[in-house]
Parts: structure tokens; sequence; C-alpha cells
């Protein structure tokens, strides 16, 4: 076959098959507009509305006591315990009843209610007849009996850490190497960062250390 009878036979196709030929591309082409169409638009990490969000996170809890108010956790014998953020000068009677008040079976001997809030305080309510280690019951310089000093743990030896009911040899031990690998505490809540010490332990303690 020739190049004249090749072009021949083509002028033929296109003369008998112009319809479904035309009919065909134009059926592509509308599926490759439609795939284009579908085809995700990539979001960047960087937009403005995902910058804000984070800055927004970031900045939500050094707001918080630069507005006079403090964000505390409840925790035991309380109708609703949980995170709630209270004025300033509020104290442990205010933040039980804003938890709901304590439950009839609650120890309200072994709590100080008059004490003041501090920001990321975690407040323990005891059941009756749950002994805790002066947990709220805290008076200005000395633990719930009267004679057991407050303890800084930036500041305490190991014998001093060792003074405080619930802390032995190995507990104070880790303290030290702790704040050894990183430095001061910031806040009594990061002692839970120390192996072996829990949300649990940590509430029955907070009353008995300081930073």
């Amino acid at each position: 076959m020739d190049i004249e009878e090749l072009r021949e036979r083509l002028i033929d196709l296109w003369e008998t098959q112009r319809t479904k030929l035309i009919l065909g591309a134009g059926v592509l082409m509308c599926i490759g507009l439609f795939c284009w169409h579908q085809k995700p638009t990539p979001v960047s990490t960087n937009s403005p509305t995902m910058m804000n969000s984070t800055v927004s996170s970031r900045m939500a809890t050094s707001t918080t006591t630069q507005n006079g108010r403090v964000s505390i956790d409840i925790k035991g014998a309380v109708a609703h315990p949980g995170v709630y953020t209270l004025p300033k000068q509020a104290r442990v009677k205010e933040a039980i009843e804003q938890a709901g008040g304590s439950l009839p079976t609650a120890d309200l001997n072994q709590v100080n209610l008059a004490k003041q809030l501090t920001d990321q305080q975690v407040i323990y309510i005891p059941l009756v007849g749950e002994k805790i280690a002066g947990a709220n019951n805290i008076q200005t310089g000395s633990s719930a009996d009267g004679d057991q000093p407050i303890v800084n743990l930036n500041t305490a030896t190991k014998e001093q850490l060792q003074t405080i009911t619930g802390i032995g040899e190995k507990k104070a031990d880790k303290i030290l190497a702790y704040r050894q690998e990183h430095g001061e505490f910031k806040s009594v809540e990061e002692l839970k960062s120390v192996d072996g010490f829990g949300d649990k332990t940590v509430a029955k303690l907070q009353s008995s250390l300081s930073v």
C-alpha cells in the first residue's frame, strides 16, 4: 500500500465516521476536564489560619493567669471532678462548689477550705476513712499536721525530701536525678514526669511541696 492509497482510505474513514470520531474526542475531553477538577488542592501548613490557630493555643495558658484567673484540677469525692477556671483569689471551698459540691462520703476535715488557689493546682478531696498526706490541708510554712515543713523541690537535699510522707530513699534519688538532668522544677505538677510519681501520688504530695 502506497502513501496515496493510505491517504485516500483515511479520507474515506473521516467522511464515513466523522460524527463518531468527533463525539469520541468530545467524551475524552470531558473526562479529562472532570479528572482535573477533582484533583485535590494542597493545603499549605504555613497558611495564616493554621498559624493563627497554633499561636492561639500556645497563648491560652499564659493568658489565663494574666487575666486574673487560674485553672485547677479537682479530683476525688466531688460531684463533677475535672479542670475548672476560677478567679485568682478563689479558695478551695469555691473550687469544690464549682465542681458541683462534695459527696456525702467526702471527708472535708482533711481539707483546708480556706487555701487560696494557684494555677495548675491539683486538689484531691478524700473519702471518709481515706488517709492522705496532708493534701490541700496546709497552713503557711507547714503541712497538715503542723510539724512537717513544706519542702522546696528545687533546693531540697535527699534527707529533706525523705521527711515528706510518701517519699522514701528511692523516690528522693529519682527527684534529684531528674533535677540534675532537667534543671529546676517549674511546678509541683512537673513531678509527674519523674518515674514513680503518678497523678494520685502527686495529688497527695501537693501541699507538702513547693517550687
